[in-house]
């Protein structure tokens, strides 16, 4: 049976096809003065920021001379989903002082429920003026 000699793991990577060659890479790197190399064994890591969170808006009742407290109390309990007491809050609010916070909402949810309200207003026959606006 023929003997076969054992080669160390570090140079068979460095004489295998394919793999990086041992030493330090070409153009530089090595711990000969190179200021691409800090032989210091720290890495400087740049600190990531934390994603923002979502920009959130207002959904803004506005008082008008025609559109019925009904039907303002109607929208509330129907695209907001608030209880009878909860609209007529709102409502009440939004007649004594002329506008109300019908809730804050992810800023896409904010206009989506503004352009539904507004829609359904019209379709009604309502001036009704819902705005969203940043909280």
């Amino acid at each position: 049976m023929p003997r076969t000699a054992r080669i160390p793991d570090d140079e068979v990577a460095a004489s295998s096809p394919g793999s990086p060659p041992a030493g330090p890479p070409p153009g530089g790197g090595g711990d000969d003065g190179d200021p691409a190399y800090e032989g210091d064994g720290e890495v400087e890591l740049e600190e990531r920021k934390k994603p923002a969170h979502p920009k959130r808006a207002k959904v803004i009742f506005h008082n008008d001379d025609y559109t019925t407290m009904e039907y303002v109390v109607a929208v509330l309990r129907r695209f907001f989903h608030k209880s009878e007491t909860e609209a007529l809050h709102v409502m009440l609010t939004v007649h004594k002082k002329g506008k109300a916070v019908a809730g804050v909402y992810p800023k896409e949810v904010a206009e989506t429920k503004v352009a539904e309200v507004t829609r359904d207003a019209r379709e009604n026959g309502h001036p009704l003026l819902v705005t969203a606006e940043p909280e």
